[in-house]
């Protein structure tokens, strides 16, 4: 597959996951929270299955896998899905995507705390601009000067715990395929938080099969379309196109959370929120190492061409 085709998927694959905030918004809006993602993770968790065995790239996890893939469902995808799902019962779909948005910044951020690495001025930067977006966002996100409420917060925390998360994937893809993986998570996260929800919502099986016909629809676009096809695309565009150019993507799910939440939730967009994009956005690109990737490939570029003009000549 040609690089443009792969470009073109990954920015259908933004849509969906930007689209998904206001899908989960709208589930935890008639559903319990909790049980509908363990669902949600289960119904993903299979769909990942299905085609991983319909390719023969099924395999139990060694011994020396199975901790840091448990440490990664409990932290990348079961925390973050436990507190994003209780999170957007108290905030707005759009303040959710932009928060969001400091995903790749805050992996870039624990990587230099965890593996000693000093932070280059560039990504300091991005970081300061990154943090000021996300507070522009909370302070002013409903067009005048507040605190951080609760579901702010919980947001946040689902974000950060995710970004730790990857730290201890990154260690387990080494030797296990990164889809592969992503499976047995998606799996060991939706019985976790199932059984969670039976101690936190004691009725909210019953619930979640009375309310289910109302969003039934949305409930399976988050849970195959943009939990578990979404992450064997982005999985699949890595080895394709490499993490550094595929991570660029990444702020294009900041934009279409803003939209969708805008067109789904008819939720408004406040001068605060293009503010807050616009830093966040900025932020990422200096922070996560992106915009001195591309600074580096333009030398590169302008090198070879020097070196080719000069041997024609």
């Amino acid at each position: 597959m040609n690089t443009m085709k792969i470009y073109l998927i990954l920015v259908v694959n933004m849509v969906f996951w930007g689209c998904n905030i206001s899908f989960v918004k709208i589930i935890v809006g008639h559903v319990p929270p909790v049980t509908a993602t363990s669902f949600r993770l289960f119904i993903a968790a299979a769909t990942v299955f299905i085609i991983l065995g319909m390719t023969r790239r099924i395999r139990l996890p060694h011994k020396n896998e199975w901790g840091f893939m448990i440490g990664g469902s409990l932290t990348s995808i079961v925390s973050h899905h436990f507190f994003l799902s209780i999170g957007l019962t108290g905030t707005s779909a759009t303040n959710a995507g932009l928060i969001l948005g400091m995903g790749p910044l805050l992996t870039v951020l624990l990587s230099f705390v965890f593996f000693k690495k000093r932070p280059t001025l560039i990504a300091a930067i991005g970081f300061v601009l990154g943090s000021t977006g996300v507070s522009m966002t909370v302070l002013f996100g409903s067009g005048e000067l507040q605190g951080m409420n609760l579901g702010d917060f919980e947001v946040f925390l689902s974000i950060f715990i995710q970004a730790f998360g990857f730290i201890l994937i990154n260690k387990a893809a080494k030797t296990m395929d990164s889809v592969l993986l992503t499976a047995y998570m998606l799996l060991i996260a939706s019985i976790f938080l199932f059984s969670v929800s039976l101690r936190m919502e004691p009725s909210g099986l019953v619930t979640f099969v009375e309310g289910f016909s109302d969003v039934w629809v949305v409930f399976f676009l988050s849970a195959v379309l943009s939990t578990g096809l979404g992450q064997m695309i982005y999985n699949y565009a890595i080895g394709q196109v490499g993490a550094a150019t595929a991570s660029i993507f990444l702020n294009l799910n900041t934009l279409f959370s803003v939209i969708g939440a805008a067109l789904i939730l008819q939720e408004a967009i406040k001068p605060a929120h293009y503010m807050g994009f616009l830093l966040i956005v900025t932020g990422v690109i200096m922070g996560s190492g992106t915009l001195e990737t591309l600074i580096r490939q333009r030398r590169k570029k302008i090198q070879l061409h020097q070196s080719v003009k000069a041997a024609n000549h």
